[in-house]
């Protein structure tokens, strides 16, 4: 029988779920059938999107929770495995934007971004692998960004931070591989979400023009490449940096 894209039965946690990518592949990955657990720190987001992915005939559970938490990230995963037996899938989506110029990087600002977009990424996949191993499968997907491949002006924390998930992505590879987990990336380019508020319009503009499709990509063609890279199709996708970027990349 042909392999199908679907996700019944399979339990996956979306950090960063309350808005933008993280909320759109919430909803993609239930109406695939699974159950999924959304985390963020602002709870109130994360309730919202969990009760529209209810009406929409769903499953999912909402988490007030920070991705730096080690200790409460690592209660909530075991609270999940507790109540639905399993975990499948973790994506790593938590993110935040520093932005300055190299001159004017500030230590904390700095700090802040590799804490939360690295260091939480390593947080939540350090939670999830043992109860992969346990079952021995898993997918765990993290997001990298375009930026990390052709950098960007005034984002080197950013830069940083993305550079180091595609790092880790590949050490845990090689190293969860053999054990049935396999672990991936997926690179946004300039998609319409809350963290290019903080780019001017007119440097929007001027990627509009570089990107080969003429446009800013959309959350859920993100979460549509984040469903096929949980799903069976993607079972031999291992250590693999994926574009979602119109072809931006193509004009650096």
């Amino acid at each position: 029988m042909d392999e199908v894209l679907t996700l019944r039965g399979r339990v996956a946690v979306v950090t960063g779920a309350g808005r933008g990518i993280g909320a759109a592949t919430a909803k993609a990955f239930a109406a695939a059938g699974a159950h999924v657990a959304l985390l963020d720190r602002d709870g109130a987001s994360a309730t919202r999107v969990a009760e529209e992915i209810a009406a929409a005939g769903g499953e999912a559970w909402h988490f007030e929770a920070d991705v730096t938490d080690s200790f409460g990230i690592e209660r909530v995963f075991d609270g999940i495995v507790d109540e639905a037996g399993r975990l499948d899938v973790l994506v790593n989506n938590a993110g935040i934007v520093r932005d300055a110029r190299l001159a004017e990087v500030a230590d904390a600002d700095f700090a802040a971004t590799l804490d939360v977009n690295l260091r939480g990424a390593l947080v939540c996949a350090r939670a999830a692998v043992p109860h992969m191993l346990a079952r021995g499968s898993g997918r765990i997907l993290s997001a990298t960004s375009v930026v990390a491949r052709m950098g960007n002006f005034g984002q080197t924390a950013y830069a940083a931070s993305k550079g180091g998930i595609i790092g880790m992505t590949r050490a845990w590879a090689r190293e969860l591989g053999p054990k049935g987990i396999t672990a991936n990336a997926v690179a946004p380019g300039f998609i319409e979400t809350d963290l290019l508020t903080s780019v001017p319009e007119k440097v929007l503009e001027r990627f509009r023009e570089r990107i080969p499709v003429g446009r800013l990509g959309r959350p859920d063609e993100v979460a549509n490449v984040y469903l096929f890279l949980a799903s069976d199709l993607a079972s031999f996708m291992n250590g693999a940096i994926v574009g979602v970027d119109g072809g931006l990349l193509l004009s650096c």
